[in-house]
């Protein structure tokens, strides 16, 4: 549910808090006070289109962010735990600013995220119903959807294993298409991959070649200098036959100071100090003569490096500009080849997989078709015991099925669903996008929406005005709906209905005003006087008199032996 909201700088709010608790919510209020930029806010929390024209003029950006707690184990927490997103204290807190210049910044918990993402965890939390929701009704596309989420886990684990047999299936079928039409481009592609394989492969590339061949290039390339080097190296160190070298002079100082060490700690320190130069210069030479020994002249074998170079050199400027991209592109054509190697093979019994897929497509489809028929059935019974509450008694509803002739087979499976309505007693049946009107859609939509309130798992549910083009016994059997469907799910609820705001178990008026040269939106909880009056103003309009504040308070003593009924109906 919805426990704290907070707007800052949004259209006409300057800021807003304000606290939820469970049950149902109504907010009333003037036309234009404000009541849908609320509902537009949290709607923005759920992932909605942001626009910089919903900041507040003057301002750089517009603040929203609402707390929320869910059931533990429930829909919400399922999907922030895929995501990676904390949620260890029990609450989950949404945020999203917009800025001035279009931009969009989401926060889950703290943790940045991109629209999408809010979109998909706001969509587990919050349901909005507005006056324009009733279209989904009118796109006959999204019947087929809102029948399976009634019929639930069985027809959701046959629509799976159909989408997957679907996907092979068009897999098979473009492969096969694909080899029809482009057979001719299709064997030149082939030989191009065995090619560019073969050539790769028989060069054996290995990692970081290129470096240590370049290495001993530049070594054997600078033999004679490297040569002498060395040579000159050694006789300075250890001398001629005429001339002592560095090693022997540096031992004769060393004995010296040997011999005069223990006179003095000056003494001592030079000769430990000529010691480890003495051992240092004697590795060196050591070194030095282990080079010389190593040191030779191969000429073959600067030639051998010299193509070896020129192999790799040419594979760098067809397939990549190092040694790793040559070996990246090899796997990449290495496994389409192989791919292509296999449906090769496969070629002669390609039509028969396909074949086969399209039958394994019908025997699941079929199936498929059979638990939608079932589960039609029992949403039509369903729907009519909530039209009858809903004084559309007579209303008759139907789910039709058709089969596409032309259309080949359905991702969704083998047939179009679409809900017919007939409002008066001897009229056809007819679409109900066709024929139905704001006020019946009104109602149908909400004996939808009670039907799916529990199987959904939403834990709050908006209603944005779905009560328009309704009054009378009408208003009231909506507003029990509302109130039914709130002791399932947190309902908040505007309205101009004094019927609906009367069954509410918690009562907000919005009103705005102008505040310097600025027009700014309040909202404050109503007491148990001051919704009489709400309700009588309601009722009556601009002039609230006696009668309607004797009316209002019937309607919140009638509101109240409803709700007892209702809980003691549950």
């Amino acid at each position: 549910m919805l426990q704290e909201l907070s707007i800052k700088n949004f259209a006409i709010i300057d800021h807003l808090d304000v606290a939820f608790k469970n049950g149902m919510t109504v907010l009333t209020g003037e036309t234009g006070a404000g009541k849908s930029i609320i509902i537009d806010a949290v709607g923005l929390l759920a992932g909605g289109r942001g626009s910089a024209n919903f900041v507040r003029t003057g301002t750089d950006k517009a603040i929203i962010q609402g707390s929320f707690i869910f059931p533990t184990g429930g829909t919400t927490y399922r999907v922030l735990d895929d995501l990676g997103i904390d949620h260890d204290d029990g609450s989950v807190i949404l945020q999203r600013e917009i800025h001035a210049n279009g931009r969009n910044t989401c926060r889950v918990n703290g943790m940045l995220v991109n629209t999408s993402t809010l979109k998909r965890i706001g969509e587990t939390a919050v349901d909005i119903h507005g006056q324009n929701e009733h279209q989904e009704l009118m796109q006959p596309e999204k019947h087929l959807g809102m029948l399976d989420e009634f019929a639930g886990a069985k027809v959701a684990k046959l629509r799976e294993n159909y989408g997957q047999i679907y996907r092979r299936y068009t897999q098979l079928q473009s492969t096969l298409e694909n080899r029809r039409t482009n057979e001719k481009e299709w064997a030149q592609h082939l030989d191009m991959l065995t090619f560019q394989v073969n050539e790769i492969e028989s060069a054996n590339l290995q990692p970081g070649e290129e470096d240590k061949l370049v290495a001993e290039r530049d070594r054997l390339d600078n033999y004679q200098r490297i040569n002498d080097a060395l040579q000159r190296s050694q006789m300075t160190l250890t001398g001629e036959e005429t001339a002592p070298g560095v090693t022997d002079q540096l031992s004769s100082a060393l004995q010296a100071m040997q011999g005069i060490a223990d006179f003095d700690a000056a003494f001592k320190q030079i000769s430990d100090s000529l010691e480890t130069a003495y051992y240092a210069l004697t590795d060196a030479v050591g070194a030095v003569s282990s080079q010389l020994d190593l040191l030779e002249w191969d000429e073959g074998r600067l030639d051998a490096i010299e193509q070896r170079l020129d192999v790799i050199n040419q594979l760098k400027r067809k397939y990549g500009d190092s040694e790793s991209q040559v070996l990246k592109y090899y796997d990449k054509i290495a496994a389409e080849l192989k791919q292509m190697q296999a449906t090769d093979e496969q070629a002669d019994d390609l039509e028969e997989q396909v074949a086969a897929q399209e039958t394994k497509l019908h025997e699941v489809g079929e199936q498929l078709s059979e638990a939608r028929h079932h589960a039609s059935e029992k949403l039509e019974k369903a729907i009519h015991a909530e039209l009858a509450d809903l004084y559309m008694a007579k209303t008759v509803f139907a789910v039709r099925f058709s089969r596409p002739k032309n259309e080949g087979l359905l991702s969704t499976g083998l047939d179009h669903v679409e809900f017919y309505l007939r409002t008066n007693p001897g009229e056809a049946m007819r679409p109900l996008a066709k024929i139905a009107s704001g006020g019946e859609l009104s109602r149908i939509m909400l004996a939808l929406k009670t039907i799916f309130s529990e199987s959904q798992g939403i834990t709050s549910i908006i209603f944005d005005e779905v009560d328009t083009g309704v009054s009378g016994r009408v208003a009231q059997a909506i507003a029990e709906k509302i109130s039914g469907i709130a002791r399932e799910s947190q309902v908040l609820c505007i309205t101009h209905l004094p019927q609906v705001a009367a069954m509410a178990d918690h009562h907000y008026f919005i009103a705005k005003k102008i505040v310097g040269e600025r027009t700014e939106t309040s909202l404050a909880r109503l007491d148990s006087d001051a919704r009489i009056d709400e309700i009588a103003r309601m009722s009556a309009g601009t002039q609230v008199t006696k009668l309607a504040l004797e009316h209002a308070h019937e309607l919140l003593n009638l509101a109240d032996e409803t709700k007892k009924r209702q809980a003691k109906e549950k």
